[in-house]
Formats: structure tokens, C-alpha cells, sequence
């Protein structure tokens, strides 16, 4: 590579990462995903925007196809799509999937074959509908059949968590179902690969490649995880941090997904599969993981997703035809296929509508599909285009419609609901157990039978943890014969271990009880109390509370400014 191209890779790497990083704060300052606005910033610098109105700039500023510059920065981009789902294997929970058993297999089987099925019979009766280049080809069905039926794990986890009830019995049917279709979903694109690019696939058959992926993943999540939980204890303890565990971890994404690549698959299913392994042991501690996600999000993604924008002109390919099939298509597969096994499986039709419409979010994971198969030649620019558009339309919908369908409108403030009693300034307990109980003593009045309701809120604590991460927990329980929501609220000078999403010791926990019967206020409750406490300015300010009547201002001050 000469001066004039490296030149240009690094002014091209520059001014990807500043336009991310811009346009990624701007998305999180209105509440959107980071990921979308860096999406947005490729769309802006690339052939979309820049290069229509200022075409010499944005060739000043990119290399040009087929330069050594272009190709290195190619490189760069799949080694950050690489990492990228590294990290998201990382998030999925494998005792999740085993706790919640056959609801969320019922759901994920419902919201990957209907889908599947449904793109498979569109992308084969009528190609030219969703933008086939070459008209009825096997590997373009399968490929649109899988994109049908993807969906995006950190959009769902982080829109339920935004909504307060990623801990409530929707999110615990929701994740593991999630969970499964990743897993499903990337086995399978990876095996559509290898049947589309057979010249590429590497020294086996097809057959032996998906024999070889299954044997991979069981060896991975077996053998693999238990040399994982050995040797990580060590890399932590006596090499150097963070850049020990950086390294541990980073060759162990490469490594398998060079791995992967040999045997005919794509490498970032090696590199997610080996996210899973690392991510499942119970040696990983929060801070590495925080650490890691951190230097990936930070650096890696971004450079990704602002990437894609370079790749096609979204105005130039928008047909809206083409949109609109892939859009009603997507969200018909995945609402009557999840909806449905939600309502065979035992859930109301609000909340199986509601679990179908977060499954249905497909964020960051459409697009890297879709990106990958554009760069192997299986779909064009057009279908490229739509399956973005799909993939930004379902996150951003996603949030609203659950609220609406589980009836989550505004309910009366936190503060409307404490007492003097209810609002313990020092918590005296310093675990899990002893704090929930220390809390019903102060939100149950006399003659209610305490014992009773401390065992209800710890089988729901035994069924999924209520520690929302970010410092904050929400220990509920639905109480039979109940007249009136109960509520109360402690502080723990310390922090106490609540088994929560980010591992981090908890310091305000909010007890909420709620009658059997008032699905929907107890949803709206959780809700309330997780977006009034989010801020981490707000709970420093609830920690330093010295009185009632100080906390109580806090909060009504939080409403307001809210409204």
C-alpha cells in the first residue's frame, strides 16, 4: 500500500468513526439506539446524500473499488462485523433457554418457520416482488427466507429494558425465545452461504460443512466452555488488565472463526459461537465483559454500521414496491408465527401480540445479514435497501406497540405512591433475601401475613432476577385479595447482590406488590418506576436523599420535567 492509499484509508477511517460517533450521540440524546444514527452518519457521507450533492468530496474522502485502500478497509469492516457479534453472542443466556424450557422453544420454532416458510414461497413465486437480481434462484430464496426470520437480540433486550419489563414474565418469555432464533438463524445463513458459494466453501461438502458446524457448536459449548471456565480464572487473575483478558478473548473470536471460515461457513459464526462459549461462564466477570463491549461498541461497530451507508444509495434503490413486500412480509411472518405459539402456549392475546412485536425487532442483525449477502452477490442494492429500511422500521416500532397492546399508559408517579413508612433511608440488610423482607415489613400494613408475601416475591426472584442493572432493582409480586398497589422503596449504602443484567451491586430497590388480578397496572408500575429512576444523576440524588420529604420533592421534580 502506497503513501497516496494509506492516506486515504486513514482519512476514510476518521471520518467514518466522527460521523458515527456524532450522529450515534444525537440518536441516544432522543432516545433512539446509538446504532441508528450511526447508520444514519453512513447514509449522510456516502453516495446517498454527499455523493449526490458534493460527488468530489466523498471521492476525496472513501477509496475508490478496488484500490489496496478499498480493500483494506473492506478487511477492517468484516473484522468489525466479526467482533460485533462476538459481542451480541456474548448477551445470550444459555440457563435462560433451559429456565424457560417450552414456551420459548413454542415461540421461537413459531416465530422461525412461519417466517421462513412464508419468505421461502414469496422469494420463489414472485422474486421480481421483493427485488430478486436474477429472477427464481434457490440460493436468493433461502437467503430471503432467513432474513424473514432473523431477529435482533440487543434491540429486544434493550427495548424491554427502556419499558421496564425486561424482569417481568413477557421479557422472560421474550429472551430466551430470541436467544434461540439467533442461534437457529446464524447456523442457517451460515449454511446458505456455503450452498451459495460453493466455490469458496473450503475442502468439504456441503453436507459435511453443516455436519462439521453442528459438531462445532457441540464441541464449542461443551468442551469449549469448560476450557473456557478453566483458563479464564487464570488469564484474570495474572495477566495484565485489561489487555490479558482483551487478548484471551479476542483470539478466541478469531481463532474460531477462522475456524468456521475453513470448513466452508462464514467467520462470523465462528466469532459469535465463540461469544456464546466466553459470555455463558460464570468466571466472566461484569467488568470484563463491560470492558469488552465497551472497546468493540466503541471503535469496531460504529465503523460497521456507519459503513453500510457507503454501500448503497438508499434514495437511488428505493423502490417502494419492493419496501413495502419485504416490510408486510417480515412483520406478517413474525406477528402470526410468534403470535400464535404465544397464544397455544398459554398467553393472553395482549401479551402474545406483545412478545410478537418485540420478536419481530430485527435492529443491527438485518442489517449485518444483509450486508454480508450483498458483499457475496446473493441479493442487490434494491433488496439491500429494503431489508434496512425493514430492519430500522421494526426496532422503532417495536417499543410503541408493546405499550399500547399491553396497555402501558402513564400511571401515577412513584412519589404518589410512598409514605413516610415506606421510604427506608438506610437499609439495614445486606442481602438479597433479608432486604425483600425488610421491605414488605415497611409496605404491608398490620395483620397482613408478611411471611406470605416475602415468599411470593422470592419465587419470583427464583424465577427470573429482578435487578434491572444501572444500580436499580425491582423485587414485585401479583398478591390474590390485594385492594391497592403497595410500594416501597430502600437504599443500601453499599450496594447488595441482586443478580442483576450488568452484575453490579444494587443500592436503591423499589418493592412493588400489586393485586392478582391488575395485569396491566402492574406492567404500568414497572414501567414507571424503571424510567423515572434510569437516570444515573436521579439515583445519585434519591442515594443522598436525607428525608422523605426531600425524596419526594426529588421525584415530583423528575415528573415534571418528564411531562
Amino acid at each position: 500500500m502506497g503513501h497516496s492509499d494509506l492516506t486515504t484509508l486513514l482519512l476514510a477511517l476518521t471520518t467514518l468513526l466522527v460521523a458515527a460517533r456524532i450522529c450515534g450521540e444525537i440518536a441516544r440524546r432522543l432516545g433512539q439506539a446509538e446504532v441508528l444514527g450511526e447508520i444514519l452518519a453512513g447514509v449522510l457521507i456516502g453516495p446517498t446524500i454527499l455523493g449526490r450533492f458534493a460527488p468530489e468530496v466523498q471521492r476525496m474522502l472513501f477509496p475508490a473499488p478496488g484500490t489496496p485502500a478499498a480493500t483494506t478497509l473492506a478487511g477492517i469492516e468484516q473484522l468489525a462485523v466479526g467482533l460485533f457479534l462476538f459481542v451480541a453472542g456474548m448477551e445470550v443466556s444459555l440457563a435462560a433457554v433451559r429456565r424457560e424450557g417450552g414456551r420459548a422453544l413454542a415461540v421461537s420454532l413459531g416465530g422461525l418457520l412461519v417466517p421462513f416458510g412464508l419468505g421461502l414461497g414469496v422469494a420463489m413465486a414472485a422474486p421480481e416482488l421483493v427485488g430478486a437480481i436474477e429472477g427464481r434462484s434457490w440460493g436468493f430464496a433461502l437467503f430471503f427466507a432467513v432474513a424473514m426470520s432473523i431477529s435482533a437480540l440487543p434491540v429486544i433486550a434493550r427495548t424491554l429494558i427502556d419499558l421496564g419489563i425486561y424482569r417481568s414474565g413477557i421479557g422472560a418469555v421474550v429472551i430466551p425465545s430470541a436467544i434461540i432464533m439467533d442461534l437457529v438463524g446464524w447456523l442457517a445463513f451460515a449454511v446458505v452461504l456455503s450452498v451459495v458459494d460453493r466455490a469458496s466453501a473450503g475442502p468439504t461438502s456441503v453436507a459435511q460443512t453443516v455436519m462439521l458446524t453442528l459438531g462445532f457448536c457441540a464441541i464449542m459449548l461443551t468442551v469449549g466452555r469448560w476450557l473456557i471456565d478453566r483458563v479464564l480464572p487464570w488469564v484474570q487473575a495474572y495477566l495484565s488488565w485489561p489487555g490479558g483478558v482483551l487478548g484471551f478473548a479476542f483470539a478466541l473470536a478469531l481463532g474460531c472463526a477462522a475456524f468456521t471460515e475453513w470448513i466452508g461457513l462464514h467467520a462470523i459464526f465462528g466469532a459469535f459461537v465463540a461469544g456464546v462459549a466466553l459470555g455463558d461462564s460464570p468466571h466472566l466477570r461484569p467488568r470484563t465483559r463491560l470492558v469488552l463491549e465497551d472497546f468493540v461498541r466503541s471503535f469496531f461497530a460504529p465503523l460497521f454500521f456507519a459503513g453500510i451507508g457507503l454501500k448503497a444509495d438508499l434514495i437511488g434503490n428505493f423502490a417502494p414496491l419492493v419496501v413495502a413486500s419485504v416490510l408486510t412480509i417480515a412483520c406478517a411472518g413474525k406477528l402470526i408465527g410468534c403470535g400464535l405459539a404465544g397464544l397455544l402456549s398459554g398467553l393472553d392475546w395482549r401479551s402474545a401480540g406483545a412478545v410478537a412485536m418485540a420478536l419481530n425487532a430485527r435492529g443491527a442483525m438485518e442489517i449485518v445479514l444483509a450486508s454480508i449477502a450483498m458483499r457475496f452477490g446473493v441479493i442487490g442494492q434494491t433488496t439491500f435497501v429494503a431489508l434496512v429500511v425493514t430492519a430500522l422500521v421494526t426496532s422503532l416500532i417495536a417499543g410503541p406497540a408493546i405499550k399500547r397492546l399491553l396497555r402501558l399508559r402513564p400511571v401515577r408517579g412513584l412519589a404518589a405512591w410512598l409514605t413516610p413508612r415506606t421510604f427506608v433511608r438506610r437499609l439495614a440488610s445486606t442481602d438479597r433475601s433479608a432486604a425483600i423482607r425488610e421491605l414488605v415489613a415497611a409496605a404491608t400494613p398490620s395483620g397482613t401475613d408478611a411471611e406470605l408475601v416475602v415468599q411470593a416475591v422470592l419465587a419470583r426472584e427464583t424465577a427470573s432476577g429482578t435487578g434491572l442493572g444501572r444500580g436499580l432493582a425491582i423485587p414485585h409480586a401479583r398478591l390474590p385479595g390485594l385492594a391497592a398497589p403497595l410500594i416501597a422503596l430502600g437504599v443500601s449504602e453499599d450496594g447488595i447482590a441482586f443478580e442483576a443484567i450488568d452484575g453490579q451491586p444494587v443500592r436503591i430497590i423499589v418493592l412493588l406488590l400489586t393485586p392478582g388480578e391488575a395485569d396491566d397496572e402492574h406492567l404500568g408500575l414497572m414501567a414507571q418506576i424503571a424510567r423515572e429512576l434510569a437516570d444515573p444523576a436521579v439515583q445519585r440524588q434519591v442515594i443522598a436523599a436525607k428525608s422523605y420529604t426531600q425524596l419526594i420533592a426529588l421525584l415530583r421534580a423528575g415528573t415534571l420535567a418528564e411531562e
